[in-house]
């Protein structure tokens, strides 16, 4: 909830100073299989992480273990050697910490003048895959433009990724949209469509519908109710 609300607060504030700014919309690939635990154990020393924290995050990424299914039967466990674990709530947070080196890598880019141009591309990206693991899909990457931006497509050539648009949805939210718009909404929105008509097509008795609605349906508007102020004209919508 908190990224949502900074991305928004601060695509309003570069609307309102009348400046321009690009958003970078980086997809990772295999975003969690691919983290290297030594680098993500020495950016935590970085950040001023303990031993004894240290030690727990370690173990908790070297105890993990695998086994592959064969015809129905499990062939035996092995170890890993990178990545985290899916599903575990742990492994947001520590990617998140990983992702810390490819911005302060930016920042120090913007501080030294590196990035006047779009030169960056090839020791900066690859400079982070090398060291953490990580590869920056370009094909799946955007550029989005806020305010008015020259050669946004010229830039977005240089880097082998493609333009996107303002009202772009994050995290479920759309972007630039106000917070009492009711374009915010339509990402919920869509979603309740989308669901009601794969449920339509699976003959779903009536007693069934209803729970689906209950547990999956009711469940989805959660999380922009908590911060935002739900629209009586959505909520008749989706009613």
């Amino acid at each position: 909830m908190d990224a949502m609300l900074i991305a928004n607060e601060a695509i309003d504030s570069i609307l309102k100073s009348n400046e321009g700014a690009i958003l970078c919309k980086l997809d990772i690939e295999k975003t969690y299989d691919h983290v290297e635990w030594s680098f993500l154990v020495s950016v935590m020393e970085k950040m001023g992480f303990g031993e004894k924290w240290l030690r727990w995050i370690k173990w908790c990424l070297s105890t993990t273990s695998f086994f592959v299914l064969v015809n129905g039967t499990p062939s035996g466990f092995f170890q890993s050697s990178r990545g985290l674990r899916h599903g575990d709530p742990l492994s947001p947070y520590l990617f998140v910490i990983a992702m810390e080196a490819l911005s302060c890598l930016l920042r120090r880019a913007i501080c030294g003048g590196f990035l006047s141009t779009c030169q960056v591309r090839g020791r900066g990206v690859d400079g982070v895959k090398a060291i953490s693991g990580l590869r920056v899909n370009m094909d799946k990457s955007e550029l989005i433009p806020v305010g008015r931006v020259e050669n946004v497509e010229d830039m977005a050539t240089e880097l082998g990724c493609k333009v996107g648009s303002l009202l772009h949805t994050y995290l479920e939210m759309s972007l630039g949209a106000r917070f009492n718009s009711v374009a915010v909404w339509d990402g919920i929105e869509e979603s309740f469509h989308k669901r009601l008509a794969m449920w339509k097509h699976q003959h779903i008795f009536k007693g069934g519908r209803i729970t689906l609605i209950r547990s999956v349906l009711s469940s989805l508007p959660i999380c922009l109710m908590s911060i935002l102020h739900l629209p009586k004209v959505i909520r008749l919508r989706l009613e």
